[in-house]
């Protein structure tokens, strides 16, 4: 009976991971390109959350094809947040960006809470699901696993096949470099900025397959704190270390949840997030720069 629970919330992390990995990529990807660190992450996934569940139950939107919407609503927001705030501060210190970040999601948090109340949500999108002899596992689940998978690719195809990828790989590498070379950097900062800003928005989407009960305008905390634990697991500033980093992290929180569950007298559901912390520190102690560091 353990074992077949062991071997459901390992299928379950795997999932999960890919959906994590997707939600880390746009934090590490601002940080790489323009070295400013988004303390307000969390906040982009709760707007993605509420693009699926207001287009879902107002316009019967399926929540896989919000994700365009959210996409959109992302690259908007990250050009608007660039252009309004971000450059402005990118020669200031780096606690500016910080702290700038931080009031940026406080502020969509609150403005959230007006417009939709601080209430819980949620909606119902069954499409059934294929039985395992370990568990039952929803197709809305592995949707929002392929759908990772496949943004992540056509990420990964832009940036090594089109101009611009190759533009905002080139000023990661040497900003005089390429400046000297005719690139415009702040449109590349600018780019790069919305592109991570819509892969978390697009991620908050994806969240809601997993927990689609579980909306809310303070949801973004949780989601914050394991981004950032992703991100340093993969290498703070690679993207793709981040998407495969999101994966190990998803095997360890579903993995020890049901590990710790055996144990009398432990509340597993709180200790997964100590156990998550252990395995990074573990992973650090042996490669500081994180498993994917600068690649």
């Amino acid at each position: 009976m353990v074992a077949e629970q062991l071997a459901a919330n390992i299928i379950y992390g795997l999932l999960l991971g890919g959906v994590y990995g997707l939600a880390t990529m746009g934090l590490s990807l601002i940080f790489g390109v323009l070295r400013v660190v988004n303390v307000g992450h969390g906040a982009f996934i709760m707007l993605g959350a509420f693009t699926a569940f207001w287009m879902f139950t107002l316009y019967s939107v399926p929540p896989l094809a919000s994700i365009v919407v959210a996409i959109v609503v992302g690259l908007a927001l990250g050009f608007a947040i660039f252009l309004t705030v971000i450059k402005r501060l990118l020669d200031a210190p780096e606690l500016s960006t910080l702290l700038a970040t931080f009031g940026i999601g406080i502020f969509l948090e609150e403005l959230a809470k007006f417009f939709w109340g601080p209430d819980y949500v949620g909606y119902t999108w069954d499409i059934g699901g294929i039985s395992l002899p370990v568990t039952e596992l929803p197709f809305t689940k592995m949707y929002a696993f392929l759908s990772s998978i496949v943004i992540a690719a056509l990420l990964y195809i832009w940036f090594r096949k089109t101009r611009l990828g190759k533009a905002i790989r080139a000023v990661v590498e040497d900003k005089e470099g390429a400046m000297v070379c005719g690139i415009n950097v702040n449109m590349v900062y600018a780019l790069s900025f919305a592109i991570g800003i819509a892969l978390t928005v697009a991620s908050g989407v994806l969240v809601t397959l997993f927990t689609p009960v579980g909306i809310n305008v303070y949801m973004g905390g949780d989601y914050t704190l394991k981004a950032f634990v992703i991100a340093v697991l993969g290498g703070l500033g690679s993207p793709w270390g981040a998407f495969y980093a999101g994966f190990i992290f998803g095997l360890l929180e579903n993995g020890s949840y049901t590990l710790l569950g055996m144990i009398p007298g432990v509340e597993p559901f709180g200790l997964t997030r100590f156990v998550s912390f252990a395995g990074l520190l573990l992973i650090l102690l042996l490669k500081p720069t994180g498993l994917f560091g600068g690649e």
